[in-house]
């Protein structure tokens, strides 16, 4: 049986933010290793919140972390 060489897996890897995105049907929750990734020109206005994680919650389910982390009120035009 071969064997896989190790890893690190450090923090660094892991998603380090929770995010409120807009979506169709309202705010929906996304974990997002760099905020870099949603923040350019064109996706700015659909970002509606963002949390840094600490590192104890970087590995909970996305279900987990939206109950934590309620969604933004959004106004509707």
């Amino acid at each position: 049986m071969a064997r896989r060489p190790t890893t690190d897996t450090g923090a660094d890897d892991s998603p380090r933010y929770f995010v409120w995105v807009r979506g169709l049907d309202g705010p929906e929750p996304q974990k997002w290793v760099d905020m870099e990734f949603g923040v350019g020109d064109w996706k700015r206005p659909l970002v509606l919140a963002w949390l840094e994680l600490p590192l104890d919650e970087r590995r909970l389910p996305l279900s987990m972390l939206a109950r934590r982390y309620p969604p933004p009120r959004v106004e509707t035009p």
